[in-house]
């Protein structure tokens, strides 16, 4: 039987736990702020929306840094560091690799595939990682679309020696096959041929299995998604239109590169521009219609996710971002909003 405290006693202990746990209080801080390392990475990169009855995943390859002022043509390296310093930019700009995964409910189409191990290690590569933390497998992609044949939207269609997406079709347009795996050189100019090189290691495969399959302009992949024409960047390079509900969704490839540059002055291009007059001409046909409709716009470098809307201002353009949505749907929201 334990006795109890005189009051006296317990006035004082009480009166002394604070002074001690105050004592001790720099000791177990300190301890817990030195346990805990900086991880300095990020989390695998989706972002899911809803377009009509598709379901629409953007996936972060990672990023690729590029020197804006050596590779944008139709300016000056003064302009350009002038036109990134308004977005609190300078170079080299870390700019994003973004493909986007469309689940129609029937049929799962990946276009693009990110760089895969092109551009060594750290740099890009993070497809599958974001695909999988997505909720899906590489092995159920049942289609795969390429804007162009570029090695940061091709790289990807590898892993080491075996295509990395087993049971997909491969879709590009023929005029993007026929230059970049075709062997007559006569049309193909002063571009480098390491492109070449890795067009053929990155396509060739799925090639030589039977499951590459090109489509003309305007042609209808499945059923909501179909292909428009948008030569210039490349030959073949078309973009994406994806359509449910009433809802419309441009994939846009290469369209642009450089935001804050090339959406304040749209006759910029780069030097990566096969046909760099055709390029921008593209550009201004597809953003004018774009910014007229209130179309939904997926590019492949504009920051992660890169999905937003256009709007006219002066002689460019306004990016405004798609505005974020946990998924969550609340009935009658609306209503009771208003």
């Amino acid at each position: 039987m334990t006795t109890p405290l005189a009051r006296g006693a317990f006035l004082a202990v009480s009166r002394a736990l604070p002074l001690l746990v105050l004592s001790g209080a720099p000791l177990l801080s300190s301890a817990v702020h030195a346990a805990a390392p900086q991880v300095r990475a990020q989390a695998p990169g989706f972002h899911r929306l809803m377009l009509g009855d598709f379901e629409v995943t953007a996936l972060s390859d990672g990023t690729v840094p590029q020197t804006v002022r050596e590779v944008a043509t139709g300016t000056t390296p003064g302009r350009v560091k002038e036109l990134l310093s308004r977005d609190h930019l300078e170079d080299p700009v870390e700019l994003s690799i973004n493909a986007f995964l469309i689940n129609t409910g029937t049929t799962l189409v990946l276009v693009e595939t990110g760089v895969g191990s092109f551009f060594g290690p750290g740099v890009g590569g993070q497809l599958q990682q974001s695909l999988q933390a997505a909720g899906y497998r590489p092995e159920q992609i049942d289609v795969v679309l390429l804007t162009h044949i570029h090695s940061d939207h091709s790289g990807g269609l590898m892993s080491k020696t075996s295509r990395a997406f087993p049971n997909a079709i491969l879709r590009a347009h023929a005029r993007e096959v026929g230059f970049w795996l075709g062997r007559d050189d006569r049309a193909k100019g002063a571009v480098d041929p390491k492109f070449f090189e890795e067009a053929r290691a990155m396509v060739g495969p799925y090639q030589d299995a039977g499951k590459l399959k090109t489509f003309g302009d305007g042609d209808a992949i499945v059923p909501g998604i179909r292909a428009i024409p948008t030569p210039g960047h490349t030959p073949g390079h078309s973009g994406y239109v994806v359509e449910s509900r009433g809802a419309r969704l441009l994939l846009g490839g290469d369209l642009m590169h450089f935001g804050s540059v090339q959406l304040r002055e749209p006759s910029v291009t780069v030097a990566y521009d096969v046909d760099e007059r055709a390029a921008a001409a593209q550009r201004a046909r597809a953003f004018t219609e774009a910014a007229k409709r209130g179309d939904l716009i997926g590019l492949a470098h504009m920051p992660f996710p890169g999905l937003g809307r256009l709007s006219a201002e002066g002689k460019g353009y306004r990016w405004i971002p798609l505005n974020y949505s946990s998924g969550q749907r609340w009935e009658g929201a609306k209503v009771r909003a208003e």
